[in-house]
């Protein structure tokens, strides 16, 4: 490639992902969701408009792969645990059990309602089983939702994929020639709890690297977390374990400690997720062929009609039927809720590109019809979920921004230089320093206040957008983080009200 081609090449692609980026910020100003209009892009840079072919369902389904390994490496890092630690059995029997019930329900009646075949059914039932982290995070981000239900859609979207590569992997590949129904049990078995062990030791390893060593600038944090993340998958996949298991449970444990630099990470994860769902939706639109769509609109919506109305609200019925009881408490309400807010969109996608990779028959026809109904359901429960959310009564009440934390280690004596800025609604408004009552170690080295720095004194008054600057040594900085967090909820008599942070 001659260096003016590739400068013509870059050109494209920046240019394809800000108009992106421009298209989702005012879809996402009318309600559209961002995926939509990502393989819309996609669908007008295709051979019928603008003229780009693109037709290796290999290649889409690796790269695919690849970027569903990031988007679920952004959700797993941005996962509080404290809200998704009593949402993890019904989440994890929603992604396995209600996984079960959704490819049964739909390859059923395909099958007795549509003439489908048995095979082609499963199939169909597997590609569309699992819920789409992408879609249910850019949900959540913007719907208030008790913590209880929003633990359960993000377990489920980030847990619920192994299941169904397993289950479409095994369809494709040993469907021809039988597989021993334990040999394959044995597979499934060892495909989550290998996946899931993987995960979690790189996590737990990854962790003490990074606190163990300091590395030369703050930037390379998020570059290593990120590839530690990208190698559970590997070392996963190595050990024919599900290396989305394995990604989504490293990516938790990394997430969820006391990690230098950790906001860095978060942020920088989500705009790595970002990108990866501009490519990804961009690249399934090329790979859609909208002289081939028409054709598969009605089956696709008779298929649709039966995952959204039938088989999501048999499945969250029957999985959640104990939560209904203490401590839980889901009531059918909240139910509903679930069965409505589970969204397709990029996972059935990429799924429905390994029949065709392993050239199972139909399988260009398995693929219009998903590209269909992802497009079609999502336009029409994506911008509805707020309104659904607000007849069932199951939003929660908005809470205030909480105060952020950040650290970078002082390795030589073995101390934090903490962070941490005010936000607009904090009760740290107004609270002089002495009134922190911080740990006796932990000291208020500056604050930077308007652009200007200034060493406070204990009858220093905080404000708004005040940045702290905390020196605190390894043992005291839970107990100071606490503090900061408590006081900025509850105020100065924080312990008085028995917040504790």
């Amino acid at each position: 490639m001659t260096a003016g081609a590739l400068g013509l090449h870059l050109l494209a692609g920046a240019a394809t992902v800000l108009v992106a980026i421009v298209a989702a910020r005012l879809a996402h100003g009318v309600g559209l969701p961002a995926l939509l209009v990502f393989l819309g892009l996609g669908l007008l840079l295709g051979e019928s408009v603008v003229g780009i072919r693109f037709s290796d369902p290999e290649t889409a389904e690796t790269l695919g792969l690849a970027a569903l390994v990031l988007i679920l490496a952004e959700g797993g890092l941005t996962t509080n645990w404290e809200h998704a630690r009593k949402a993890l059995p019904a989440a994890i029997t929603l992604a396995t059990a209600g996984v079960v019930i959704t490819i049964g329900v739909v390859a059923c009646c395909t099958h007795w309602l549509l003439g489908v075949p048995w095979r082609d059914a499963l199939l169909l039932g597997a590609v569309l089983a699992p819920t789409d982290a992408a879609a249910v995070f850019s949900v959540l981000r913007r719907l208030p939702l008790p913590p209880l239900l929003a633990g359960i859609l993000e377990g489920e979207s980030g847990l619920n994929d192994p299941p169904s590569v397993l289950a479409v992997t095994l369809l494709s590949t040993h469907a021809a020639h039988g597989t021993a129904p334990l040999g394959v049990a044995g597979e499934i078995v060892w495909e989550l709890v290998g996946g899931l062990l993987i995960g979690v030791a790189v996590g737990l390893l990854g962790m003490l690297f990074l606190r163990k060593v300091a590395l030369p600038a703050s930037g390379l944090y998020p570059v290593a977390v990120l590839a530690l993340v990208v190698a559970g998958y590997g070392a996963a996949d190595l050990a024919k374990a599900s290396g989305f298991l394995a990604v989504y449970s490293a990516a938790v444990v990394l997430g969820n400690t006391r990690l230098p630099h950790g906001p860095a990470v978060r942020g920088f994860a989500e705009g790595v997720g970002w990108l990866a769902q501009i490519g990804l939706f961009v690249m399934l639109g090329l790979l859609a062929s909208p002289a081939r769509l028409p054709a598969q609109i009605l089956p696709a919506l008779a298929v649709g009609l039966i995952l959204v109305l039938l088989a999501r609200p048999l499945a969250v019925l029957a999985v959640l039927l104990p939560f209904r009881l203490p401590p839980y408490r889901l009531t059918l309400r909240e139910q509903a809720f679930l069965s409505w807010a589970g969204l397709r969109g990029a996972v059935p996608i990429v799924l429905a590109t390994i029949p065709a990779s392993a050239g199972v028959p139909g399988a260009t026809r398995l693929f219009d019809q998903v590209f269909v109904i992802v497009g079609a359901f999502t336009l029409l429960q994506g911008p509805t979920l707020p309104w659904v959310a607000k007849r069932l009564s199951v939003t929660a009440e908005a809470e205030p921004l909480e105060v952020i934390v950040d650290a970078a280690p002082l390795d030589e004596i073995r101390a934090d230089l903490l962070q941490a800025r005010v936000p607009e609604g904090s009760k740290l408004q107004g609270v002089e320093i002495f009134e922190l009552r911080l740990p006796t170690q932990a000291s208020i080295a500056l604050i930077v206040r308007d652009g200007q720095s200034l060493v406070p004194g204990p009858n220093t008054v905080l404000r708004i957008d005040d940045r702290l600057l905390i020196v605190v040594p390894e043992s005291a900085r839970a107990q100071t983080e606490r503090r900061l967090r408590a006081v900025s909820r509850a105020g100065k008599l924080a312990r008085w009200f028995g917040e504790h942070g």
